[in-house]
């Protein structure tokens, strides 16, 4: 399914090809977010940074190559906001301070998800390698800069693989209908809870995974 080149493209037509191309990874990091990289198109993807497939198609190629540069910009950000919680000047343990903008990073819509669907895609040939070099950076961070040990370095990546779970999972729609989903919410998210109540995905949003052209 494609979309004209015309009216669709004008409102970027005074805009840098730098900002275009950040336009266009913001509208991708959530679509994939949403509807993993299975389940989203390219066209889907236009929709969401108001130009034409073919101009996003003319920009990164295939949606494949549109997905790593979306991996290797979540990971950017993932690691510039651990580096900036390990720079602060705070009473709040070191430890604490990194899992805290952790979850502060479901507020970027899509990236943990994104993440998330990278990290089960390791037999694609392009994805994979990217996804898994992405993941020992965020190990070797944890190791060599802020100084945790193995086990606190697989502490700390259990409890990231556990809170993606449970935003991919909209635990938050059960928070006031089962107890026990309470309970786990708020040990995971005992700072942010309401934020990642805030966060949840407006149905209308699910309902529109939409066509499946490439």
């Amino acid at each position: 399914m494609s979309f004209p080149d015309t009216d669709t493209d004008a409102p970027l037509t005074r805009m840098r090809s730098g900002e275009r191309r950040e336009l266009i990874l913001d509208a991708a990091m959530r679509v994939f977010g949403d509807h993993g990289y299975v389940g989203t198109t390219t066209a889907e993807i236009a929709r969401a940074a108001a130009v034409s497939q073919p101009y996003v198609v003319k920009m990164f190629g295939t949606k494949e190559k549109l997905f790593v540069e979306v991996l290797h910009r979540a990971l950017d950000t993932l690691l510039a906001a651990f580096r900036a919680a390990l720079a602060e000047d705070s009473e709040v343990p070191m430890s604490r301070r990194i899992g805290l903008a952790y979850v502060g990073l479901a507020a970027h819509r899509g990236l943990l998800l994104s993440l998330m669907h990278a990290f089960v895609l390791g037999g694609n040939s392009a994805v994979g390698p990217v996804a898994r070099e992405g993941f020992l950076r965020v190990y070797r961070f944890l190791r060599d800069e802020a100084g945790f040990t193995v086990d606190e370095s697989q502490n700390f990546l259990s409890g990231g693989m556990l809170i993606n779970t449970m935003i991919g999972l909209r635990m938050t729609d059960e928070f006031d209908r089962d107890p026990s989903a309470r309970e786990l919410l708020t040990a995971a998210f005992p700072e942010k809870l309401d934020l990642m109540r805030s966060l949840t995905m407006p149905a209308a949003d699910s309902a529109s995974a939409g066509e499946s052209s490439a």
